[in-house]
């Protein structure tokens, strides 16, 4: 009778005697997506093995062997020649089969001592992940800086503010710039806090008891970049907190870009007309040929909503997993690596858009109309110390008495028509009616006007660092 005998470079192989179902084998393995943390894990395997160097568990001599090899592996998977072979059921298991492959088993099978995949994977996403999220901080401040550059060049342009996507105030189309900046901003800052969290390190947790040989875990910490250790071997190896940090801040990030599509969206059809977008940024239709379709901005919106599902996905995947490892873990990677490209490629996608649109200021300025100082007007009578629940009231009278007289807005009432409404009005009512005046009253922090719009821009620029 005889025995098969599992794939010789499995790491867990030893106690199994039988052969797996070879869907079993495909279930199982992750390396055609993990494959992605390749130098994260042949990272980790260095400073690791210079950890062991330490300990006297590998020699000089055996650890240059390791590093060159390693830097080899690099290179081929750099250059697209790694062979990646039937047993590679994930990025571990290659890396460490092909450096037998080059140096011999007898030293590569050192590389392992002490160590588990439980905290090789759990190092290996951290770093890969802090990288991910350093270079989309990047990406986000440029993005945030090309907003802010475009509402100080165009700081005079004004347009209507809406709420129910009806006509409110008039406000600078840089006051809605700032908007959504401020909102970016607050991503940016959030996601710094979360790379805090994100860069500690749980190599040297062991499987999950922790380190047998007493690895100075602050020494691997530190060469691989990491601020700290994580405190608990069993919490090292099962934490997946920072996945789920991760897609809990790209779902926010991306609500605020599907919000800020949806504006444009509007602003950009023929009903509004604010806004053109870039050729570069657009389609036609396959069947109308008078049509530009934002097919950018909506991507951006439809978007969110594959990051949304990545986000509960995973958390469904690890509600109710018990302590330390298990195999459910393994679901973290898709969903985060897919959530890290669909932002990334976001980020990038929008501030194309934002840079290269064209505005119409035209139009966005005839989109203002009168009524629009209403609330300007109950000012008025503010200032001359009538309440303002009264000056409410007396200002709908002066808009209804306007529509009843099929006036095209309430600048049109005489001064006489004003005063029969109240008498309070005087012969300076009429400077209530200039878009400009209104949105330069409002220049307390936070406000339209142009004053109160660059400090937000300048606030906004300092944090960015």
């Amino acid at each position: 009778m005889s025995i098969e005998k599992p794939a010789e470079n499995r790491l867990w192989g030893g106690r199994f005697t039988g052969a797996s179902d070879p869907l079993m084998d495909l279930y199982n393995a992750s390396l055609p997506y993990d494959k992605k943390m390749y130098e994260a894990d042949l990272t980790g395997t260095k400073v690791y093995t210079e950890g062991l160097n330490k300990l006297g568990l590998i020699t000089s001599e055996e650890l240059k062997a390791i590093h060159q090899g390693l830097e080899e592996i690099k290179k081929e998977w750099e250059s697209d020649t790694f062979v990646e072979k039937q047993g590679d059921e994930d990025i571990h298991t290659a890396n460490e089969r092909r450096l037998g492959e080059i140096i011999g088993k007898h030293i590569a099978g050192k590389v392992h001592t002490g160590r588990s995949r439980n905290d090789q994977v759990a190092t290996d996403m951290r770093i890969y992940v802090r990288e991910n999220l350093t270079q989309l901080l990047k990406f986000l401040a440029t993005f945030i800086e090309t907003i802010l550059k475009r509402a100080e060049s165009e700081i005079d342009v004004l347009m209507p503010g809406y709420t129910h996507l009806q006509r409110a105030q008039p406000i600078r189309w840089s006051h809605w710039l700032s908007s959504y900046a401020t909102y970016f901003t607050e991503d940016y800052n959030r996601l710094k806090q979360v790379l805090e969290r994100v860069n500690k390190s749980p190599l040297g947790a062991g499987a999950l008891a922790g380190h047998p040989y007493g690895i100075d875990r602050e020494f691997l910490a530190q060469g691989l970049g990491f601020d700290s250790v994580i405190g608990n071997s069993l919490t090292a190896v099962s934490d997946r907190d920072f996945v789920v940090e991760t897609l809990f801040w790209s779902t926010l990030f991306m609500n605020h870009i599907s919000r800020f599509s949806e504006d444009l969206i509007i602003y950009s059809t023929a009903e509004f007309g604010f806004v053109k977008l870039s050729d570069a940024y657009s389609t036609g239709s396959s069947l109308m040929p008078q049509k530009k379709n934002p097919d950018s901005l909506e991507l951006l919106r439809g978007k969110s909503g594959r990051v949304y599902g990545s986000l509960s996905g995973f958390l469904m995947s690890i509600k109710s997993i018990p302590s330390t490892y298990n195999k459910d873990m393994q679901e973290d990677k898709e969903p985060l690596f897919d959530a890290l490209t669909t932002v990334e490629h976001s980020i990038l996608i929008a501030t194309g858009v934002i840079s290269t649109l064209n505005i119409d200021k035209e139009r966005m300025e005839g989109a203002l109309t009168m009524d629009m100082l209403a609330t300007d007007l109950a000012d008025y009578l503010v200032r001359k110390g009538v309440p303002f629940r009264e000056t409410h009231h007396i200002s709908g009278d002066c808009v209804r008495t306007a529509e009843e007289l099929k006036l095209s807005g309430i600048d049109k009432l005489t001064l006489e028509q004003f005063q029969k409404i109240d008498s309070r009005f005087g012969t300076d009512v009429k400077d209530v009616f200039n878009f400009e005046t209104s949105v330069e009253r409002r220049d307390a922090t936070g406000g339209t006007a142009k004053s109160a719009v660059l400090k937000q821009l300048a606030n906004l620029k300092s944090q960015l660092n």
